[in-house]
C-alpha cells in the first residue's frame, strides 16, 4: 500500500455511534474517522460525551448502536464493537487515562518491560522457553528491552530508568505512560486528556512527543494514529490535524482546526448564546476581531 493510500485509508470508522445509560444517551449517533499517521482530537464542553465515546474504542463499553471498524495499514480489520475488551488491546488499540496508572511500586523501566508482557508470554510458550533459556525468549527479551530504552529515550526519561516510577514529577509520569502505551506497538493510540495537570513547559515537551509519534515510522514503516480527549485548546490547535467536536452528546463539528474553531456552532457550544460575552484567548486564537470582541449592541 503506497503512502498516498497509508494517509487516505481511514485508520478508525466511527459509525451512528449511539451510547445510552437506561434513559441517559450520552452518545447520540456519532460519526467520525481517524486516519493514519494523523492526530484527530475530540473536544468538547463538560460532559459533551468524550470519555463515554473514548470507553467505546477502547473496549469499556459495549455501544448501544453503531459500528466500529479498526482497519490496520496492513489491510486486517476488526470490528471492535463485537470484541471483548481485552481484545481491543491485542488489536492494536493503546490507551492511557485522565487519572494517571502507572505501577507506582516498579521502576520505570519495569512499567515498560511489563506492557510488552503479552509478546514475551508469547515467545516463552507460557513460561516453558523462558524456564529453559531457550533462544526465541533471549531474543524476545532483547527486543523487549531495546524497546522500552528507545521510549524511556524519546520521552527523556532514560536517567531515572531504575526509579520507582510513583516517585517520579508528575509531568514525568504523564510522559511514562506515554511511553509505556508505545510500548505495545499501537497502530491506534488514544490518550485521555494527557496535558492535564502540565505546566505550560511540561505540556509543549508533551506536543513535541505526541508529534513525534504522529510522525515517526514503526519497523513496517506504518505510522501511528493518535485520537486524543483535551481540554488545553492551545495544544489541540498546535498539534491537531484534524478536530471533532461533541456538545450534549452530538458531533457539532468536524474538519482542520481552523475550520472548527471558526464554526459558530463551536463557538456557542463553548460559550452559551449570549453575543456579548468574550471568547477565552485559547479558543479565540486568530479568529476576526468582530467575532473575538463583538461591538456593543445599539439600544
Amino acid at each position: 500500500m503506497s503512502v498516498t493510500e497509508m494517509t487516505e485509508t481511514p485508520l478508525l470508522t466511527v459509525e451512528h455511534l449511539t451510547m445510552r445509560f437506561g434513559g441517559l444517551v450520552a452518545n447520540n449517533d456519532v460519526s467520525f474517522v481517524a486516519r493514519t499517521g494523523e492526530i484527530t482530537a475530540l473536544i468538547g464542553p463538560n460532559g459533551a460525551g468524550k470519555t463515554t465515546l473514548f470507553n467505546c474504542v477502547t473496549g469499556f463499553y459495549t455501544p448501544t448502536v453503531g459500528r466500529l471498524s479498526l482497519r490496520h495499514p496492513d489491510g486486517r480489520e476488526f470490528l471492535l464493537e463485537r470484541m471483548p475488551g481485552y481484545r481491543i488491546a491485542q488489536s492494536g488499540v493503546a490507551r492511557t487515562f485522565q487519572n494517571i496508572r502507572l505501577f507506582g511500586g516498579m521502576s520505570v523501566l519495569e512499567n515498560l518491560i511489563v506492557a510488552q508482557h503479552n509478546k514475551l508470554m508469547d515467545a516463552s510458550g507460557f513460561a516453558i522457553a523462558g524456564l529453559f533459556g531457550l533462544p526465541t525468549y533471549a531474543k524476545a527479551e532483547k527486543a523487549a528491552l531495546e524497546l522500552a530504552k528507545y521510549w524511556l529515550e524519546r520521552v527523556r526519561l532514560t536517567e531515572f530508568a531504575d526509579w520507582e516510577a510513583g516517585n517520579l514529577p508528575y509531568g514525568a509520569q504523564r510522559r511514562l505512560e506515554i511511553a509505556r502505551a508505545m510500548c505495545t506497538e499501537p497502530v491506534l493510540l488514544c490518550l485521555d486528556e494527557p496535558a492535564a495537570g502540565l505546566n505550560p513547559r511540561e505540556s509543549g515537551e508533551l506536543a513535541e512527543i505526541l508529534t513525534f509519534i504522529r510522525d515517526a515510522r514503526n519497523p513496517n514503516g506504518h505510522r501511528t494514529g493518535v485520537l486524543l480527549i483535551e481540554h488545553d485548546m492551545s495544544v489541540v490547535m498546535r498539534i491537531s490535524d484534524h478536530v471533532v467536536v461533541l456538545d450534549y452528546g452530538r458531533k457539532i463539528s468536524d474538519g482542520d482546526p481552523t475550520s472548527v474553531k471558526n464554526d459558530p456552532a463551536v463557538i456557542r457550544a463553548y460559550l452559551g448564546e449570549d453575543e456579548d460575552a468574550e471568547l477565552p484567548p485559547e479558543v479565540a486564537g486568530d479568529l476576526p476581531a468582530s467575532v473575538v470582541h463583538p461591538a456593543p449592541k445599539e439600544i
